[in-house]
């Protein structure tokens, strides 16, 4: 997927997950491996409300790859 359509996936209904994505994008997206890239696009494809409650700790991401995408994105492992 182009950076452009990434960018605009990124833009969520939500500014908790905007505040998360959009900053990840810019900072790390272009570096990252194409199966990396893939993991990311996959898990813009969720809803709000779950992704927020697995960004939030209030819900466990079950899917291993997606689960690993939300701890780095939220910072807690080097990109």
């Amino acid at each position: 997927m182009k950076i452009s359509r990434v960018r605009w996936a990124c833009r969520r209904g939500m500014l908790e997950l905007d505040v998360l994505f959009q900053p990840f994008v810019e900072a790390h997206y272009e570096q990252m491996t194409l199966e990396d890239k893939n993991i990311f696009v996959r898990l813009l494809e969720g809803e709000d409300p779950v992704l927020f409650a697995w960004f939030m700790g209030h819900e466990k991401c079950l899917d291993p790859e997606l689960s690993k995408m939300v701890i780095r994105v939220r910072g807690r492992e080097a990109p």
